[in-house]
């Protein structure tokens, strides 16, 4: 661990100040016993996560959110949404958005690629402010706990795509549709409109498989533009009462499903840019 959550609530308290503590203090939190829950996440971390996000969420990127109500109070749900921008701000931009916008805060538990777990005290520090290894256990003990899941199903080829395939959904991976299935969970289908335009790649550099990172990214800016996010929230779709969990089973049955999400992603995207006035605005 890099450092106790007393130090992490000191952070959070001089950078949020009462409004992270109470959204902190509201949290569903399946405290294992010993100040953590079974995967390492800890209330202090999260409000740390929450303080430090905030001037980006509020006065960098911006942040306006759009249907935040189909985002499910209570019971297990998957958030899928379209993955841009190099660096994976969208992800806590996202993170942020519905940790304010759900009441009861929710915080949704982010499914991280493969290498994330690799990096060190990063990877701690994820943990500890509710992110997860993407493996089949993990989700399937979040979503039957009642957890919110956010999947991002393009994967790392979504961020590191070309600019001239912004907004354009990479392959479209089809796991969150398996365990929304498998374990009754309707899906909520996101788009994340701003973060193609942060951060364009001129290229990216190939790494050894060895050093836990696919690939070193070549930007065009030293750090992410100041664009404006926005971020649509489509109606849940009810996978829990279309499909049985038999259905799981079923591939031609998962990538229908998975298509449908898809779809659904797309469509608000495509609504998301004919709404927004310009890149910073």
């Amino acid at each position: 661990m890099p450092f106790p959550p007393t130090v992490a609530r000191l952070i959070s308290s001089a950078l949020g100040g009462a409004r992270v503590r109470k959204r902190s203090e509201s949290l569903h939190f399946a405290n294992a016993g010993h100040g953590y829950d079974r995967f390492g996440m800890h209330p202090d971390f999260v409000a740390m996560g929450d303080a430090l996000a905030d001037p980006l969420y509020r006065r960098y990127f911006r942040v306006q959110s759009y249907g935040a109500h189909h985002v499910p109070v209570t019971g297990p749900a998957i958030l899928a949404a379209n993955h841009s921008g190099t660096l994976p701000m969208d992800g806590a931009m996202l993170w942020a958005d519905v940790l304010r916008n759900t009441d009861p805060p929710r915080s949704p538990r982010a499914v991280a690629d493969y290498f994330v777990s690799s990096l060190p005290v990063i990877s701690t520090l994820f943990a500890r402010c509710g992110v997860v290894g993407g493996s089949r256990g993990n989700a399937r003990a979040l979503l039957q706990s009642g957890e919110l899941l956010m999947i991002f199903p393009e994967g790392t080829p979504g961020i590191g795509k070309p600019f001239r395939d912004r907004y354009q959904l990479q392959e479209w991976r089809v796991g969150h549709c398996e365990l929304a299935i498998r374990y009754q969970s309707p899906v909520v289908p996101v788009a994340i409109v701003g973060a193609e335009e942060q951060m364009p790649q001129l290229t990216r550099i190939p790494l050894p498989r060895a050093l836990g990172v696919p690939y070193l990214p070549v930007p065009a800016t030293p750090v992410p533009l100041p664009v404006r996010y926005h971020i649509h929230y489509g109606e849940a779709l009810p996978f829990h009462e279309d499909y049985s969990p038999d259905d799981a089973d079923d591939p031609e049955t998962v990538k229908e499903a998975a298509n449908r999400v898809k779809v659904e992603v797309q469509g608000l995207l495509d609504r998301g840019l004919a709404m927004r006035e310009g890149i910073f605005r």
